[in-house]
């Protein structure tokens, strides 16, 4: 939980920033969803595309263990909402931290709580929501995610 904990704000606005110039076929055909592996500056260093974001992922995944690259090193940042599917897949390799560019669902928030996973969403340039810290203690309310916004 460390590494991922560690990631601010500034990476997760720089991947925001770097990854729709890294989808040539979002751009062409505007129905694309990517998922990126990033490093914890927020440097885009791998992306795949695919009709379907479980499939984006899934190549994602498949490269990261090719690779044998260490997880615990950056992020995923995907494209889409969070599904608990997504959330549940990364898990399971060990992905410690998922930000994405839309919402996750409770389910996914409930997914990522349990294996703790840091979860973000609605990342853009100027900040995010932290929906799921690796150092949050477990709750039993309900609880508005405040936005992180950048500092100037």
């Amino acid at each position: 939980a460390g590494a991922a904990a560690a990631i601010g704000a500034d990476a997760v606005a720089r991947a925001a920033r770097a990854l729709p110039e890294r989808q040539p076929l979002m751009r062409a055909t505007g129905g694309i969803h990517a998922a990126a592996w990033c490093d914890r500056d927020g440097a885009v260093l791998e992306v795949f595309e695919d009709v379907g974001r479980h499939n984006a992922l899934d190549k994602l995944i498949g490269r990261l263990a090719r690779r044998r690259i260490d997880l615990h090193a950056g992020f995923v940042f995907l494209s889409s909402r969070a599904s608990y599917e997504l959330v549940r897949k990364a898990a399971r390799v060990g992905i410690p931290m998922i930000a994405t560019i839309s919402a996750p669902t409770s389910l996914a928030i409930d997914v990522a709580r349990e294996a703790g996973v840091r979860l973000l969403g609605f990342c853009r340039n100027d900040g995010f929501v932290e929906y799921v810290s690796p150092d949050a203690l477990p709750i039993t309310e309900p609880v508005h995610a405040q936005p992180h916004a950048l500092t100037a």
